[in-house]
């Protein structure tokens, strides 16, 4: 027997049937596709951070500092008492780590959708099944269908993505409420746009001891460090922290996140600059007629389209990357996101935008 073909044959055959997560090319053009910060740390920042990673102890396994960033981000976050907090390589890393705890058989992982892939990409990875409940036509939570749904299926883990990724909504947080009473089990309240959101979810962890809190430090503006942390009661983090891998954030991550936060005023100016461009940019697409631009909390914009596929061929033909979701989901037909950027970048993509639209 070929080598290679022995290999490939003892990967699980439900691994080798689907497709990875794809990350657009971006070479060349203006990336707006993935709900990055488009900012950049002022020069003196970027000075001052180069110099202290230089005197980093690259040689050793990360220790102290990993359990420091953890702590500022818990002053940061307001975590409640009797909480604690884990850190992960991203919210990935975490949405990984809560698929492996809850992984019993015939046990199942639930969300609205459309959602973040990701819930269910891990939850399938890890053998358990998955439902998904369909938002409501205007994106709001399906309360009725949420709650038979948690009636047949009880789901040992929720996941309530807030704001929702693609949609960028807050939904209704009595309805949250009631999803959380009904839970059998964990919920999770995925918070990666938080900066971005006129409320959060930390009173709703203060009242429910099921509730967990995600958020990233990636739409802060530090994608590039791939730093995740979830908060909830002590005794439920202290089971799920078992499963995170030793010294899965680097010394240089974890010095790059304490430095932020160490100037966390210069990213609140950022996020304020870019909630005021996306209030701007959703102004702008509504004035014109042919689209639907939906009301956003996030560092993105949902917009309905004549033809999505021809305006995302034709926005890109203009330089700007933006990201094609109206194949994820019906209830997505001809949408794509639009991820705010800066001032500069949107009049860019407003102006690419516009050329596409069909004459």
């Amino acid at each position: 027997m070929d080598e290679l073909k022995k290999g490939i044959d003892v990967i699980r055959d439900d691994l080798r049937s689907v497709k990875a997560y794809a990350v657009q090319p971006s070479a060349g053009l203006i990336k707006l596709d993935t709900m990055e910060n488009p900012f950049r740390l002022p020069e003196a920042l970027q000075q001052a951070l180069g110099q202290r990673l230089g005197h980093v102890a690259i040689n050793r396994y990360p220790a102290e500092r990993t359990v420091e960033l953890a702590a500022a981000l818990a002053k940061a976050a307001g975590m409640p008492a009797g909480c604690a907090i884990t850190l992960g390589n991203g919210s990935d890393e975490l949405i990984t780590m809560l698929s492996m705890a809850i992984s019993k058989p015939g046990a199942c992982v639930m969300a609205p959708l459309p959602g973040f892939v990701m819930y269910e990409i891990s939850a399938r990875y890890q053998g358990l099944k998955f439902v998904g409940v369909d938002l409501r036509p205007d994106f709001e939570l399906d309360e009725p269908a949420m709650l038979a749904a948690i009636a047949e299926h009880q789901p040992a883990l929720i996941y309530l993505s807030y704001p929702n990724n693609p949609t960028a909504n807050l939904w209704d947080a009595e309805v949250i409420e009631r999803i959380v009473a009904a839970a059998p089990g964990l919920v999770v309240m995925d918070e990666a746009y938080q900066p971005f959101a006129e409320r959060d979810s930390m009173d709703l962890l203060r009242r429910h001891s099921n509730v967990l809190v995600m958020r990233t430090m990636s739409k802060f503006g530090l994608a590039g460090v791939r730093i995740g942390y979830l908060i909830g009661r002590a005794e439920l983090i202290g089971e799920i922290d078992k499963l995170r891998p030793p010294f899965n954030i680097g010394v240089l991550n974890a010095e790059a996140g304490l430095f932020a936060l160490e100037h966390a005023d210069v990213y609140a100016r950022q996020a304020q600059v870019l909630r005021a461009e996306r209030d701007q940019l959703i102004a702008d697409l509504d004035e014109i007629e042919e689209v639907q631009a939906f009301p956003s909390q996030g560092n993105m914009v949902l917009v309905r389209v004549p033809d999505a596929a021809a305006m995302f061929d034709g926005i890109k033909r203009r330089g700007v990357l933006v990201k094609n979701v109206s194949a994820l989901h019906p209830l997505l037909h001809n949408c794509l996101r639009l991820t705010v950027g800066t001032p500069e970048e949107n009049m860019v993509l407003l102006t690419a935008f516009t050329e596409s639209l069909p004459t």
